[in-house]
């Protein structure tokens, strides 16, 4: 066998040992939150998923609210580019479900208890996107501890809640916070490049009147 033989046989274990590694470090975190089960955990976690679509909507319709009541078309252009980051998220997430095709872990082991609904593929977690994505949106409009702080523990709650009903693995939560926070991150940058691009724009006429 030639050297690059052993070298790709090698690539290609470690890949595998690696890959073995992470899933079943995936399935014994998983274990652990989902099954050790309380009422008051049932309830509330189902109240947290569901409240996500109603924190999504919410969320950037009271920043207009705020912005039509104040005069203030800036807030007004900012719940815009929230929204625009919400709708991205959601379309990256479905995007990444159909291309990754991971099987929801209930389904995969049977001892895997499933407390809510949950269709489709798993990776990523489409709830726990969505509350990163509005989340960091809030926490980059209103950079204040009284507002990071509560975003962050319901965007958690809700990704813990997935997990806790058997929907997702704890990389699919993961990669869903990734994804949430990174698009609202280059939402909320886009809003700024083209704010100072309309700046420069104006400020360029009114050089040359």
């Amino acid at each position: 066998m030639d050297l690059n033989k052993k070298i790709a046989l090698i690539f290609i274990s470690c890949f595998l040992s690696v890959a073995a590694t992470a899933q079943n470090f995936d399935i014994n975190l998983l274990k652990k939150i989902n099954l050790h089960e309380s009422s008051f955990k049932n309830s509330y976690f189902k109240a947290t998923a569901q409240s996500v679509i109603v924190f999504n909507l919410a969320a950037p319709a009271a920043v207009f609210a705020a912005g039509l009541a104040n005069h203030d078309k800036k807030m007004q252009k900012d719940a815009a580019y929230m929204a625009g980051g919400f709708l991205a998220s959601a379309i990256i997430t479905q995007g990444m479900k159909r291309i990754i095709q991971r099987d929801r872990p209930f389904i995969t082991y049977n001892y895997i208890i499933k407390r809510d609904a949950g269709g489709g593929y798993s990776m990523p977690s489409g709830h726990t996107t969505a509350a990163f994505c509005t989340a960091t949106s809030l926490s980059l409009l209103f950079p204040k501890w009284y507002v990071i702080a509560p975003c962050y523990l319901y965007a958690a709650s809700v990704g813990y809640a997935r997990m806790y009903q058997g929907v997702h693995y704890p990389t699919d939560v993961l990669v869903g916070a990734v994804v949430g926070s990174g698009t609202a991150w280059l939402a909320w940058k886009a809003e700024k490049w083209m704010t100072k691009k309309h700046t420069d724009h104006k400020t360029a006429a009114t050089v040359s009147l």
